[in-house]
């Protein structure tokens, strides 16, 4: 079978399992491979684009030990640390981007739970969010939070809860030991039992095989993730991966189309990593990508929320 046939089946209701042989995805033409995602795309999510912002609303000294991550207490990178932020800042901030027309917006926050004080400070900030900005949606990254916090988080208006899985369950213990991936899937349960919708993806290029990134994408079509952002790890000094190598575009392009074949009613996200990527990613919203993460990222530099509506006016997509 070819990759557009496959598309096609795609679009007339068949879905990819870990039964199917996967390795068209690795051994077919690239550029038949982004058009099937983008015909996949142009089905299930027109030409419509939902970006989204986030602030790092309480950087540094986490306690985990993630590998990628400039964040974490365990490795020297001279990230700037600082405690959760002023709940008239973080109002302000989201303000901003809602008159620059971002329709949806995000805390994140370093750590692995987010609770005590910071949690109702949090609550707080999101309840003013939500009564001074009718119509910005919202949604948190706060860590492996229980039911009840989420369900708290939804009462103050949050809508979307982001906690992404990593990567593939056989590499998770190569980036993480100090929780496991199926505290992520705990987390993420909780979300939905308080009724939240749930953004989920991970990383890649963090020595992982591409079947270990076909295994994340199946991962998450299981969990039925309909958001799902993949960032590109940009190696930072001082973590256990800052020696990798940067993907390059192509095998970026390819996990991209790849996840919207086995993902794809989702939003295929571009998240961190994008730099790595020619046009600000221009090429990955015709290789599958129907949203993207707008103006800075955490730890690495982003791109304007100006320059990505001029960039998305050029494609004649629709920001949602």
């Amino acid at each position: 079978m070819s990759i557009l046939n496959l598309a096609n089946d795609i679009i007339n209701g068949y879905r990819i399992s870990d039964k199917d042989d996967l390795s068209i995805f690795s051994s077919c033409n690239i550029c038949d491979l982004t058009k099937g995602a983008d015909l996949i795309r142009t089905h299930y999510n027109k030409n419509t684009v939902e970006l989204c912002t986030i602030l790092n609303a309480k950087s540094g000294k986490c306690s985990e030990n993630c590998k990628y991550c400039a964040q974490s207490a365990h490795y020297n990178t001279f990230c700037e640390v600082y405690p959760f932020m002023d709940c008239d800042a973080i109002v302000a901030k989201a303000m901003d981007n809602y008159n620059e027309g971002v329709n949806h917006f995000a805390l994140v926050t370093a750590g692995r739970a987010l609770s005590g004080s910071d949690f109702e400070k949090c609550l707080d900030a999101f309840k003013t969010i939500h009564s001074k900005c009718p119509g910005l949606k919202l949604c948190a990254s706060l860590g492996l939070l229980s039911k009840e916090q989420y369900s708290l988080l939804k009462d103050a208006g949050v809508t979307r809860i982001h906690n992404n899985i990593e990567t593939a369950p056989s590499f998770f213990e190569s980036v993480c030991t100090s929780h496991s991936q199926k505290d992520k899937f705990e987390a993420i349960s909780n979300a939905k039992m308080a009724g939240l919708d749930v953004c989920s993806g991970g990383i890649i290029g963090m020595g992982e095989s591409f079947n270990q990134r076909l295994e994340m994408a199946l991962t998450l079509s299981k969990m039925h993730i309909m958001s799902v952002p993949i960032n590109v790890l940009i190696p930072i000094k001082g973590t256990p991966f800052e020696n990798l190598p940067r993907l390059s575009e192509d095998e970026i392009l390819r996990t991209i189309a790849s996840f919207k074949f086995i993902n794809p009613e989702a939003n295929i996200r571009l998240a961190g990593g994008r730099i790595l990527l020619n046009n600000a990613g221009k090429e990955a919203f015709c290789s599958g990508a129907s949203a993207s993460i707008t103006g800075n990222m955490l730890t690495t530099s982003g791109y304007t929320i100006k320059s990505d509506y001029q960039m998305l006016n050029s494609l004649d997509r629709k920001v949602i």
